[in-house]
């Protein structure tokens, strides 16, 4: 029996290695024939272990289940044990968030070097495509029945503030633009050199999505096609169309497997086709958006992705290129677009090795399941080192996680938290308030269209003359207003107006 590896003293019971990754995508020509969430997850993790090339399923013994929201089961991880025959001491359903696949496979790395199992499993899975489509049609569908006593989870408006609510900005589309307009203005770009930069950066990821066997949209686009509105992208929130947000109309299943060097050698696998996690980390922000200090950068962003360059580097600098291949979440520009500048990149950075929530696709909370999978196949393949940076909520919750095909010098670090580095970044917090009047200033805008088109309204972002920070509306009769928040050539961010409260007790703004 193995007892310690090619990296020196360490056990390699102790040493978590990837060994298996398996996808699958689903494309029903009838909507009846469409897999449920629980049957794309069975099928991922086998074919995990068909990659891995050994029988390990059985033995698992942590299993995490990334949360899916196109279906509700009662406690679906159990089900998926059942389905596959295995009774894991650790066994997980998980919450929502977008960096929870980085989490889960840390932490399932971090339970082999404790020895608390030899394999792990982590896997997610959506099928909203053909959920939505047959709400659409009234059709019922084959599935476990849906478990309407089971809580769907807290989300969105859970979180925010009345007002947020009121105006329409408690979803990820309408919040995210936010930190676009606001990184912008502070990085010096005029509104349509952020865009450009937007529509060249989504380019790059669509790039890949069209040259990879699962992604659900594969086609090149060009950096205009993406920004500019069509009849085919129309505009969503500004200053996002269609094709600059996360698609989640898919059906989708990812899973990885992840067991103990001394497993993985006794099982025959051989040493290229495993994959060493090196560590990570992991902080976040309030979940209330408004809570914050600003929106020109994200602290726990920062702390996180500074932390993974301390593992490669050693020296907390800032140069990414330490990476050889990195994947930047990607469900609006702005993460990636920080991300790239916190790591030192340029513009010309490849940003991803899955395609991007756009045009890989997004399964919602598990795209970074299916990031990890082509994480791995680029790192079996020659790449060196592998980082892969999730996140969730409204640029809320942080995970990075390095991936090497060297195996580790020192035991996987058991504290991922950098959430003490990110806390002492953070500035004084306005004041928030409901109802203000007198001059406001612009801290972030963005405008609200209807599906056809139409603008709806505007929601600025404002600080009173106290200083205090507040939401406010822009009627679409204003169009004077709109056209200066809009105008490509000049930030709106710092410009003056009036507040008033409209006859629903509403505040407006007017640029004065």
């Amino acid at each position: 029996m193995l007892t310690t590896s090619a990296a020196g003293s360490l056990p390699a019971e102790r040493i978590p290695v990837i060994v298996g990754v398996g996808e699958i995508v689903d494309r029903p020509k009838d909507i009846l024939e469409g897999l449920e969430p629980l049957a794309l997850l069975e099928q991922a993790v086998r074919r995990a272990e068909l990659d891995a090339g050994a029988k390990l399923v059985g033995d698992t013994g942590s299993l995490d289940v990334v949360n899916f929201l196109s279906w509700r089961y009662r406690d679906p991880d159990k089900l998926l044990a059942q389905r596959l025959g295995m009774t894991p001491a650790h066994s997980h359903y998980g919450p929502v968030g977008g960096e929870s696949p980085i989490r889960f496979l840390h932490e399932a790395a971090l339970r082999i070097a404790r020895g608390e199992c030899e394999v792990a499993v982590v896997c997610g899975a959506e099928a909203q495509s053909t959920a939505t489509k047959a709400e659409r049609a009234g059709v019922t569908l084959p599935w476990t029945p849906f478990a309407h006593d089971v809580e769907e989870p807290k989300r969105g408006a859970a979180f925010q503030k009345p007002l947020a609510v009121k105006l329409g900005v408690f979803r990820p589309v309408s919040v995210y633009p936010f930190y676009e307009v606001a990184t912008s203005a502070a990085w010096g770009q005029t509104p349509r050199e952020a865009l450009q930069e937007s529509g060249d950066l989504w380019s790059r990821y669509s790039a890949v999505a069209a040259y990879s066997p699962n992604a659900w949209l594969k086609r090149h686009f060009s950096s205009d096609e993406i920004i500019t509105p069509s009849a085919d992208n129309r505009p969503i929130a500004w200053p996002y169309t269609k094709l600059m947000v996360a698609n989640p109309m898919v059906n989708m299943g990812a899973a990885l497997i992840l067991t103990s060097l001394a497993r993985a050698c006794a099982a025959g696998i051989a040493e290229n086709r495993m994959v060493y996690p090196l560590g990570g980390a992991a902080a976040e922000d309030p979940r209330d958006y408004l809570a914050r200090d600003q929106f020109v950068e994200s602290h726990p962003q920062n702390a996180v992705l500074h932390a993974a360059l301390d593992l490669v580097d050693g020296q907390g600098g800032n140069n990414g290129s330490a990476f050889d291949v990195i994947e930047l979440y990607s469900c609006f520009p702005c993460v990636p677009k920080m991300a790239r500048r916190t790591l030192g990149l340029g513009a010309d950075v490849e940003p991803t090795v899955t395609g991007g929530l756009t045009f890989f696709g997004a399964p919602l909370n598990t795209y970074m399941t299916h990031a990890a999978c082509a994480m791995v196949r680029r790192v079996r393949g020659g790449a060196g080192r592998g980082l892969l940076y999730g996140q969730g909520g409204f640029v809320t919750k942080h995970h990075a996680l390095v991936l090497s095909r060297e195996a580790p010098r020192a035991p996987l670090a058991q504290e991922t938290s950098v959430q003490a580095i990110a806390d002492r970044s953070r500035g004084a917090v306005p004041d928030f308030v409901t109802e203000a009047s007198g001059k406001g200033k612009v801290e972030s805008f963005t405008v609200l269209y209807d599906r056809d088109g139409e603008i709806e309204h505007g929601a600025v972002m404002l600080r009173t003359e106290a200083n205090a920070r507040t939401l406010a509306r822009v009627p679409a009769r204003d169009t004077t207003t709109l056209a200066a928040l809009m105008d490509l050539d000049r930030t709106p961010v710092g410009s003056i107006g009036e507040i008033t409260t409209a006859g629903d007790g509403v505040p407006e703004w007017q640029l004065s």
